[in-house]
């Protein structure tokens, strides 16, 4: 390639740029025409300019022996080989992490691999037994049979139950220092979406307002922090107080608890409740009906100051401690879902909609009076004297822990509404559409496992101050994935985690050495 000067007919120069290819010339391109001697020249020099450009471009000045076009070639074989030797793409970030927490509790010991991936799909992606199939199918490559799943839970009875609560309680006490000490028991409903009844399916009082729905009654009990520690199904038509005392006996008599509280609300206890709790020689905070004291009680109660955050104690006798508080924020919440009921009522007075029929004691129709067995109207005298209760809360005890102590006891009971909370909306555990006996015990199993691993998850996350949710590190993960790749020659495969800097948050979870740790 040079540069050439051709004489034109005009007299004038044009200087281009040619080569000979072949013995034959191939003009690249014209940089320019002039008369001028001088302008001729500099047009000769860019030519040599664009030569030089056009060659770096196309074979690097550095690459005198062709030595860097060799290797830029060697280097695409290279990884077009490389890439076809991937054999799977597996995005799995996020069963790594539930992986390590799995066999952290000890749930390992359970050596069932339909067990574990059922636990780690509740928690990945909770959904119908069909659409977990075709999860890890889709996901990681696993032909898990939808009929074997099926066998799998009919055949997950209650001996595995024993097995994954005696794990997990063995794991918390670890946590709690080798003491359970307080517990706190409460109970929620589950409902199918079904129409018939059975021995175990009932309707009954919904927490979820799914009254014509079947249920089912779930006991749960945990630690301080909400571990959970047991469970319990009973059918849906069941009192709720009658749920607790089987579960508790059963728990301290099984793991030998000798050094307990036990934390509930008032509405699980009834008096037989307290006897039977009192006979054993069980320890206990509930919530006090205040309102179902006797009148001397009711009377002091009212005669006490009420100081924001202060504590009034009354013995009842018996080791009975009845402690009532009083706080702002409650009498401001008492008094607005007073008020909030009562403007209901008045709209359905003036409408002419109460009738006899609206007379009973629940929710705020309490307030309504029957005159001359004809008409219904409000009792504001009613209201007056429900007010004077804002802002009281009672506490049944028979320890000899401070008032701050049994304050701050039974207000963890969030950590069993927590607990429900992460089952319903994280785990998905209802509504079921299983109708069998034993596969509602092992779906009910399954996801008491899937909480426990939750919890896990959470505590490590809070410990080592990784400042994000579990459901956020989970999806976070969702984009992890692993290359699988096959070594020709080692016969052999390995896998690759692929942590990019979008997961940087996240990237002490995939280390070994951290799990070491922990």
């Amino acid at each position: 390639m040079y540069v050439k000067k051709k004489k034109n007919r005009s007299q004038t120069t044009s200087v281009v740029v040619c080569e000979k290819i072949k013995g034959k010339y191939k003009e690249h391109i014209t940089i320019g025409i002039s008369s001028d001697e001088n302008e001729i020249e500099r047009l000769v020099e860019q030519g040599k300019e664009w030569i030089r450009k056009y060659q770096s471009r196309h074979s690097p000045e550095l690459d005198l022996y062709g030595e860097e076009t060799e290797a830029k070639r060697q280097e695409s074989e290279n990884m077009l080989a490389f890439l076809s030797n991937i054999e799977n793409i597996l995005v799995n970030g996020d069963q790594l992490i539930l992986d390590r927490i799995f066999d952290k509790v000890g749930f390992n010991q359970i050596e069932d691999a339909v067990f574990r991936k059922l636990v780690q799909s509740r928690l990945s992606c909770p959904s119908s037994k069909a659409a977990t199939v075709e999860y890890l199918k889709n996901h990681f490559d696993e032909d898990v049979d939808l009929s074997k799943i099926y066998r799998y839970l009919d055949k997950l009875n209650h001996t595995q139950q024993e097995k994954v609560q005696d794990i997990s309680v063995h794991h918390t006490r670890k946590l709690l220092g080798g003491n359970i000490g307080v517990m706190f028991y409460d109970v929620t409903t589950l409902y199918f979406e079904a129409d018939r009844e059975d021995d175990l399916r009932k309707t009954g009082f919904s927490k979820e307002g799914r009254h014509k729905n079947p249920q089912i009654i779930l006991g749960l009990l945990v630690s301080l922090n909400g571990y959970p520690l047991a469970y319990c199904i009973h059918e849906g038509n069941k009192y709720e107080g009658h749920t607790m005392m089987p579960v508790i006996e059963e728990f301290v008599s099984k793991y030998e608890l000798d050094d307990f509280v036990i934390v509930a609300d008032s509405g699980l206890m009834n008096e037989q409740n307290i006897l039977d709790m009192e006979k054993n020689g069980y320890k206990y905070i509930i919530g006090a009906k205040i309102k179902n004291e006797s009148n001397v009680i009711k009377q002091w109660i009212l005669e006490q100051k009420k100081i924001d955050r202060q504590m009034h104690e009354y013995d009842k006798g018996n080791g009975r401690r009845l402690l009532v508080g009083y706080t702002s924020d409650r009498a401001k919440k008492d008094a607005y879902n007073r008020e909030k009921g009562i403007r209901r009522l008045e709209k359905s007075y003036k409408r002419g909609k109460l009738t006899k029929d609206s007379i009973n004691k629940r929710g705020y129709n309490k307030f309504l009076d029957m005159k001359n067995e004809v008409e219904v109207t409000i009792n504001y005298e009613k209201i007056a004297e429900d007010a004077a209760w804002d802002g009281l809360k009672g506490y049944l005890t028979n320890t000899e822990l401070s008032t701050d102590k049994i304050y701050e006891a039974y207000h963890n009971l969030w950590t069993v509404e927590l607990a429900f909370r992460i089952a319903k909306s994280k785990i998905e555990v209802r509504p079921m559409f299983h109708f069998t006996r034993k596969r509602i015990e092992a779906h009910i199993c399954i996801c008491f496992v899937a909480l426990k691993v939750y919890k896990e998850l959470d505590r490590i996350l809070k410990l080592n101050n990784i400042n994000m949710s579990v459901d956020k590190v989970l999806r976070m993960a969702k984009t992890i994935t692993t290359l699988q790749i096959r070594l020709p020659l080692n016969n052999e495969v390995i896998s690759k985690v692929m942590i990019m800097k979008r997961h940087k948050a996240i990237e002490r979870l995939f280390d070994e050495d951290f799990w070491g740790t922990q």
